[in-house]
């Protein structure tokens, strides 16, 4: 039995996400809503939970992400910082962008 293998390329415009581009779709989810849940975060990002977790806190300990709790819950706010991050990466991206032309 033959098994054929295909590749599939990933065109430019439908590239992986980095990580700094999972950073800024988490922050600007946070932003638009204002306080979030870490499910809301992870749907707005279109991540895993467990992912959107980990992301998470490591924006809470760099300072981007803000968690608060709310009863028995936790949900995030942006940062000065944060959105501080999320005008400078929009600014680099339109800059690349430009380079690329």
């Amino acid at each position: 039995m033959i098994v054929e293998i295909r590749r599939i390329r990933i065109l430019s415009s439908e590239r992986r996400r980095t990580k700094y581009d999972i950073y800024a779709d988490i922050i600007e989810a946070i932003a638009k809503k204002g306080l979030c849940s870490l499910t809301r975060v992870s749907y707005a990002a279109n991540m895993p939970v467990d992912r959107a977790k980990k992301t998470l806190n490591f924006l809470v300990s760099h300072g981007f992400v803000r968690e608060i709790t709310v009863g028995d819950r936790k949900k995030y706010r942006s940062t000065k910082w944060g959105l501080e991050y999320l005008e400078t990466f929009r600014r680099m991206r339109k800059f690349f962008a430009a380079l690329e032309e």
